[in-house]
């Protein structure tokens, strides 16, 4: 059993709590809502057949439980000046992943960064303005982060969204 506090697990992005047993209506909320963030609660309880009351109950829960993490405008990355994209993977000294991650979380144009098994211990999605900008975030901010030994990058030609998850 972990001797870990709540709070170093919230700290680290876990609740150390099971996933939330979501039924067919919360299936159908998180479609709706992953389709269009922005609906009304009265549209969406009309969209799902329950009613608005239960409907916002539903949504309150989703938010707290932490289904349901924000709200936010997808954004294309192309019309909005960010032109150049690469996918970068990090081999990292162990143990230096917290202090890796928090660095890579102040880099302006990472997008995502995920934790790995295998031969690279991180990848990171950059989107910047040009290849220039991208070179100076991968050789000037990201290898130059202590904890970071190596970095491998892939650039990507073009994108599409593929088969979504269950509810989007």
């Amino acid at each position: 059993m972990s001797q870990e506090t709540a709070d170093e697990a919230d700290r680290r992005g876990g609740t150390g709590r099971s996933a939330v047993a979501l039924d067919e209506v919360d299936r159908r909320i998180l479609d709706e809502l992953t389709r269009d963030g922005r609906l009304s609660i009265r549209t969406l309880a009309e969209r799902v057949h329950v009613s608005r009351t239960n409907a916002y109950a539903r949504v309150q829960r989703l938010l707290r439980d932490g289904v349901i993490t924000g709200f936010a405008a997808r954004v294309a990355p192309e019309p909005a000046g960010l032109g150049t994209s690469a996918y970068i993977a990090l081999t990292i000294r162990q143990n230096t992943w917290r202090e890796v991650s928090a660095e890579l979380a102040r880099v302006r144009y990472v997008e995502h960064v995920a934790l790995l098994s295998g031969e690279h211990d991180v990848l990171a999605l950059v989107r910047a303005p040009d290849n220039a900008t991208l070179r100076d975030v991968v050789l000037d901010r990201v290898q130059r982060i202590s904890g970071v030994l190596a970095t491998r990058s892939w650039l990507v030609f073009e994108e599409y969204d593929g088969v979504r998850s269950p509810w989007g």
